[in-house]
């Protein structure tokens, strides 16, 4: 064969000195390779070495960047047994660590092994997928200078490479998924982590096809997933921050009258030292942009699609997922008619469908009505809408039953009773404020479903129970003259059985976003329940004042049952009252046992107090 290549005179003539100069070095790497196989390996033992040079100057660059290329042209000759330390010396190179002259070499090698034979396109693919993670030693500046480098010539060879092999993107998914992290969250940058994220995004949005789009996105969201349930509610909450739970007040509201910080900001600070918060916020950001990308490429509603189906699949059965929903929920902020609407359609079918398990159910109704009440940019006949179509279920399922009270065995409707309330108790006002709801809402049969046999007030969280009927109360909506006996003030025995070991019934999951970044996108589109304005008026409503209008109704009213029976266990009115407009949901007791008996002593609150998802709750 080297008879021949020298023979070939007419070849010779028309090269330039470049091409002859090239020619000859392709002909030397062929005939080095092929030596080995005769036992010679006097030159295949210095190509080696010049492969893993021990300093990298000038010289060992240029023969660097000399061999790589001579290998491209030679990859015919390569035998993966015979070679195998060569293909180990290359594959331990990173495009990191070098120049653009050794970065292009090295991607020209990669492409021409890739592309000459089936048996070397996963070497190639593991080879480009390596470069998704820079080398640990590389100081940062140097990460961030070569970075669009680096990885504009990863994606562009991947895509060569899928041009001449097809099947490649099939074999590329897996390679890329395997990368992923696993049990080494907190060893892993959160630099390294980004970029690994932002290279699966990029091949998401590439040329590559559905076949690498869908999975590359499902591994983001599994990843998100992973994040978010490393983060243990103890990693979060001390003795010191407890009341982050308990207390919501948005950014900027005045009306508190200390200089203490905004209990969400408390928050925020005790996730900055948590290093997996810190990945998970920076990749939650990461994509909410990636998903705007989408929006201005007119792709949302179709990664949106994939969206859904993820989340149905990973997130809805995670109900210790604590920030990873608020992917879907930025999402359905960009394009609420569509997406907004499409997702509040799902989870009403999940639980309405009654194939679907009881936590199935409950988790799908405790995710609709916290996304109902604090979305924004959901309008309010959207709203009304998913609201007449609960309580008709409800009432449709009372007619069915002959039962007493039982919060084991009627779970199911007493979540969807609680979704009903708790969405009231956001967006009541706004429902009666609107001439064409009001009339509509005064109508609904809140009647039949919340004052029968199955005594669903006395079942679901107590806190919300008063909210919902101080407002129903004010707006003249509903009205009782049964008398209730709450155990404690937030949650009484019947709605922890209801809830179950789960504790769906303290499952909000909506509640105010905790990672600072995230929740600078979420925020403008989100319902603090600050800005909720309720239909009594605050100024006008004091304690006293509600408990003289219950005392003063002729039927007795379910309120005022409720204020007696609070009054006869002992409760701070000064503190109750207080909370009833607030909100909390933290059970006394333990707030209680966490302070110290502190908890009995004056405090100066905010003005707002929200329902929240208490660490026990998960």
């Amino acid at each position: 064969m080297g008879v021949v290549l020298r023979d070939d005179e007419a070849a010779f003539r028309k090269m330039g000195d470049h091409d002859l100069i090239d020619y000859y070095l392709v002909y030397r790497a062929r005939d080095t390779l092929c030596s080995v196989s005769s036992g010679d390996t006097e030159d295949y033992r210095q190509l080696l070495s010049a492969m893993n040079p021990e300093e990298l100057g000038a010289n060992e660059v240029a023969m660097l960047v000399t061999n790589l290329k001579a290998l491209a042209g030679a990859v015919a000759y390569i035998d993966n047994v015979l070679h195998d330390e060569l293909l180990s010396a290359i594959s331990n190179m990173s495009l990191w660590n070098y120049k653009p002259d050794v970065m292009d070499a090295l991607i020209e090698f990669i492409e021409s092994l890739g592309t000459s034979s089936g048996k070397y396109v996963d070497y190639c693919l593991e080879m480009l997928t390596c470069q998704f993670f820079p080398p640990l030693s590389l100081p940062l500046p140097k990460i961030l200078a070569r970075k669009d480098g680096v990885l504009s010539r990863v994606h562009s060879s991947l895509k060569y490479i899928a041009d001449l092999v097809p099947l490649s993107p099939v074999r590329l998914v897996p390679i890329v998924l395997n990368r992923k992290p696993q049990y080494c969250f907190n060893t892993i940058s959160t630099l390294s982590l980004v970029i690994y994220v932002e290279n699966m995004l990029k091949l998401e949005s590439g040329e590559l096809g559905e076949v690498v789009r869908i999975p590359m996105f499902a591994g983001v969201v599994d990843l998100l997933v992973e994040l978010d349930l490393n983060i243990g509610w103890e990693d979060i909450t001390n003795d010191t921050s407890e009341r982050i739970f308990e207390m919501e007040l948005e950014d900027g509201d005045e009306s508190r009258d200390d200089d203490s910080e905004l209990p969400r900001q408390l928050s925020q600070k005790i996730l900055e030292g948590n290093s997996i918060a810190e990945k998970l916020d920076s990749l939650m950001v990461l994509t909410f942009e990636h998903l705007e990308s989408c929006q201005v490429a007119d792709r949302l509603i179709k990664i949106f699609d994939t969206l859904l189906k993820l989340f149905k699949k990973t997130i809805l059965t995670a109900h210790k997922s604590k920030f990873a929903q608020f992917v879907i929920f930025y999402a359905c902020s960009l394009d609420p008619k569509n997406c907004g609407v499409t997702f509040a359609l799902m989870l009403e079918h999940a639980f309405f469908f009654s194939t679907n398990s009881p936590h199935h159910r409950m988790s799908a109704v405790a995710y609709l009505a916290s996304y109902l009440s604090r979305a924004k940019f959901l309008s309010v006949f959207v709203v009304a809408g998913t609201l007449g179509r609960l309580v008709d279920w409800c009432v449709k399922y009372v007619k069915m039953q002959d039962d007493e009270i039982n919060p084991a065995a009627h779970r199911i409707f007493y979540s969807g009773c609680q979704a009903i309330i708790y969405l009231l108790c956001f967006r009541m006002r706004s429902m009666m404020d609107d001439p064409q709801l009001k009339p509509w809402l005064v109508r609904l049969p809140l009647e039949s479903i919340l004052n029968n046999k199955l005594s669903p007030l006395k079942v679901c969280l107590s806190s919300i129970v008063l909210e919902f009927l101080r407002q129903a109360k004010a707006a003249r909506l509903f009205m009782t003259s049964e008398k209730f006996n709450f155990d404690d003030y937030l949650e009484s025995e019947l709605s922890r059985e209801f809830g179950g070991r789960e504790r769906l019934h303290m499952f909000f999951p909506f509640d105010p976003c905790l990672l600072k970044k995230s929740d600078s996108y979420i925020q403008p589109n989100f319902i603090f329940w600050s800005m909720v304005q309720p239909t009594y008026d605050d100024e006008d409503s004091s304690d006293e004042d509600v408990g003289e209008a219950f005392s003063g109704d002729d039927d007795g009213g379910m309120d005022y049952g409720i204020m007696q029976s609070l009054e006869e266990r002992h409760f701070d009115f000064a503190e109750v009252g207080s909370a009833l407009n607030k909100m909390s949901i933290t059970p006394k007791d333990s707030l209680h046992s966490r302070f110290g008996g502190a908890i009995n002593k004056p405090m100066r609150m905010p003005s707002r107090i929200r329902p929240s998802t208490s660490p026990e709750s998960l």
